[in-house]
């Protein structure tokens, strides 16, 4: 049947190009059947892309938001194309978004500075999208640093770091970020166990005073931040917690974390002992955290809890006596925990055991309610027993990691490191369904909103740790390998490789595009990482410069093609801000700013304000420039800094270059009145139509009517250098006029090509 639908669809695709090749001139000389041949590909290699293939304009059903491993940033693409649409900088300076590079964006990098130092690396791992009942949003992602204990907040309003957290108790952490279904707190939990003070504490103390810990972090969905004030922690003993998920349905209220290394076993390969690779797998099993953070919630807001270092610290004393954690063995070294859609069940693979075990929450409840317990760890805190909480136990295959779940009820998919497979199950039947290679070691994968309660099934992402020889050889690093797998139909269907330049991404997650809704232009004079009016806000003909004493504040503006000012005059020894503000209201007009020798390198999003702070302290000249290529004159968007010598005294004029006569004004004038009937014409195509129906067209024409309004103040004023018979200036002047008109057309033009494409209807 599968060999039959290929067949059909080669020869439907044959067809369809044969009758196009004689349709079209623009069509290919070579025929479908030629390609294949020449490129040796297959029919199955033509589905596979015709399952991929996003025609040009054309959007993926979903966006997908990947760690960035050791880059300390996001990945953003689209599925099912795998084109990588943007990185994200979040703990580490990304120069193309002038991330760590203006003082806004500097700002939100210092919140990550650890005992006062900047940090200007991560490791991300777990990123995660806000939930709303238990489904995703589309309004925020979190991020986590598993090398400095942080926690970051990105805005999916524009795809901005807002904010970073850091935890004061932990050294080290891997479960985060994790969050409840309706993002009430983010889950963090630590890696490798450490005191929580900021003490020397020697290894032989370690039993009783280093710890693990699981953070709650309290989500402000409103204010879209991270409340450090609200959040609590919880002591847990000296094991290496890892992953986490949040209860749903039944089961919600409630946290789940798993851990490996609970032998506390400690290393010294200098001093002859074992690794501890070798002392933290002798055990057949580790233990899975069960944490109610609902109770704990409760206790937080009866004053109940003590804080410590700006947050609340339940110690595990008074977790066991309030019936707020409790422990169920796992398989061995395990390295996920995942609920499933319904809350019913919980999900935990253990990396060095073939099984993956199913715990069944009501069992789990039920224990606890009759204190039926098998013992207790070295801390007090009450073992479960794993007979009386599982469901079942299915043999999958060596070194299972983690699960995602399909849309379809009881199917998940679990991936294998060692065999580098991928394994589909029902976890309510315990039956193995069907198994694909992946190349290869694969890590973690990823459904479409495969965390929800409502997942959608359709694909499937497997990231893989290596790519060995998959892509064009390029040095000993490699890139990652993602790899998209068609997983609607009974078997699974290797569709596409993604190779990933950035970073080890560890996890993604995938949404609905449809449920995000960025803008596409920020308000006149915003700051985009506080959502506020900037105070450094400029308007057209607002532009000035002001010196207080040693400082001095350049309050300027950016439209297509100047910067204003285009010289900036200070002293050696000033200190130095540039406050800089895109006038463009259309979509996608960006312009940079790069400037010389100072470190400043800004990206201005349209209606964006940014700053720059820096000392002037070498005399000398320091051109700058818009870095994004906006309009035929970009190359001519420039200035220059100018540091003068302390006592400096200016003497003589600005140089002239060519000289203008009246004969060159009445040209330039000509030229413009010509370039205006263009204008005319294009105004009057698009006020004929519904332009108003299209919110993009309706941004173009705001965009295009306040260059217009540049164009009219530049005329009158080479219009009054005529009248003075100063034709240098005046040409000058008219040239200026027409750059607006030019831009103005440019607007329009494009307004109305939108227009075109799709299908205004003429106003009666």
């Amino acid at each position: 049947m599968i060999k039959m639908n290929m067949k059909k669809t080669v020869s439907l695709l044959l067809g369809l190009g044969m009758g196009l090749s004689a349709a079209s001139a623009a069509w290919s000389a070579e025929t479908l059947e030629q390609v294949m041949k020449r490129r040796g590909l297959t029919q199955k290699d033509l589905l596979a892309a015709a399952k991929t293939y996003t025609p040009t304009g054309g959007r993926d059903e979903y966006i997908v938001i990947s760690s960035g491993g050791q880059s300390g940033q996001l990945i953003v693409y689209g599925i099912p194309s795998m084109r990588i649409l943007k990185y994200i900088g979040v703990f580490t300076p990304e120069p193309w978004q002038g991330y760590g590079f203006d003082d806004e964006s500097k700002a939100v990098l210092a919140e990550g500075r650890i005992n006062g130092k900047d940090i200007r690396y991560g490791d991300t791992h777990h990123p995660a999208f806000s939930e709303e009942n238990g489904d995703y949003d589309g309004r925020y992602v979190f991020i986590n640093d598993k090398a400095n204990p942080r926690i970051a907040v990105v805005d999916l309003k524009d795809f901005e770091t807002k904010q970073i957290v850091v935890n004061p108790f932990f050294k080290s952490e891997h479960g985060g970020a994790f969050v409840t279904p309706n993002t009430e707190y983010i889950m963090e939990a630590t890696q490798y166990a450490a005191p929580f003070s900021d003490d020397f504490v020697p290894l032989s103390e370690f039993n009783d005073k280093y710890r693990g810990g699981l953070t709650y972090w309290k989500f402000d969905k409103k204010e879209g931040r991270i409340k450090k004030e609200d959040s609590f922690v919880f002591e847990l003993g000296p094991y290496s917690q890892d992953l986490s998920d949040a209860g749903k349905g039944p089961s919600y209220g409630w946290g789940f974390t798993n851990s490996f290394c609970s032998e506390r076993y400690v290393g010294g390969i200098e001093k002859g002992r074992p690794p501890f690779e070798a002392g933290c797998s002798q055990k057949d099993t580790d233990f899975l955290h069960v944490t109610n953070w609902k109770k704990a919630e409760e206790l937080v807001k009866a004053g109940k809890v003590k804080k410590a270092k700006g947050m609340y610290l339940i110690p595990m004393k008074q977790a066991i006596a309030e019936g707020l954690l409790y422990l169920i063995p796992e398989p061995k070294s395990p390295h996920g925990v995942d609920v499933v859609p319904d809350g019913s069940k919980i999900i935990v693979s253990g990396k060095l055991d073939t099984h993956v075990s199913v715990y069944s929450f009501k069992k789990i409840m039920d224990a606890i309610k009759n204190k039926k317990f098998a013992g207790k760890d070295p801390y007090g805190v009450p073992i479960l027993s794993m007979k009386d909480t599982l469901h079942t136990q299915v043999q999958l295959g060596l070194g299972p990691l983690h699960t995602q779940m399909d849309a379809k009820p009881c199917i998940a998919y679990t991936s294998l490191y060692v065999d580098s497979q991928v394994a589909k199950w029902d976890y309510c039947k315990g039956k193995v369904l069907d198994k694909i290679n992946i190349h290869y070691n694969i890590g973690h994968l990823m459904t479409m909103e495969g965390d929800t309660v409502h997942p959608d099934g359709k694909y499937l992402v497997s990231l893989n740790k290596l790519a060995i020889d998959r892509f064009n050889p390029v040095g000993p690093l490699h890139p990652q390998n993602h790899q998209l797998i068609d997983i609607s139909g009974d078997k699974m269907q290797l569709l596409y490789d993604m190779p990933i330049p950035l970073g080890e991404p560890h996890y993604a997650v995938a949404i609905k595009a449809d449920k995000l809704k960025p803008e596409i232009r920020y308000k006149s004079g915003w700051n985009s990482r506080t959502d506020s009016k900037s105070k450094w806000r400029t308007r057209a003909g607002r532009e000035k410069i002001v010196r207080n004493g040693n400082h001095v504040d350049v309050y300027g503006t950016l439209i297509r093609s100047h910067i204003t000012p285009e010289i900036i005059e200070v002293t050696a020894g000033d200190e130095v801000s540039i406050h800089l503000t895109n006038l463009e209201r259309a979509e996608d007009e960006t312009h940079g700013f790069a400037m010389y020798n100072q470190n400043v390198n800004l990206s201005v999003e349209p209606g964006k304000t940014v700053s720059a702070t820096f000392k002037a302290e070498k005399p000398g000249v320091y051109p700058y420039y818009c870095t994004e290529f906006c309009s035929a004159l970009h190359l001519e968007m420039q200035g220059y800094l100018l540091v003068a010598p302390k006592g400096y005294k200016a003497t003589g004029a600005v140089a002239e270059g060519q000289k203008y006569t009246k004969a060159d004004y009445e040209k330039q004038v000509k030229t413009n009145l010509e370039t205006q009937a263009v204008i005319d014409s294009v105004v009057a195509f698009i006020t004929s139509h519904n332009y108003k129906d299209f919110p993009p067209v309706v941004a173009l024409v705001e965009d295009a009517t306040d260059q217009l309004g540049f164009a009219e103040e530049a005329k009158k004023k080479s219009e009054e250098f005529a009248a003075k018979g100063d034709y240098q200036n005046a040409t000058l002047w008219a040239g200026q006029w027409w750059q607006y008109q030019v831009k103005t057309a440019d607007l329009g033009l494009r307004a109305k090509t939108y227009l075109e494409e799709h299908g205004a209807k003429k106003v009666k």
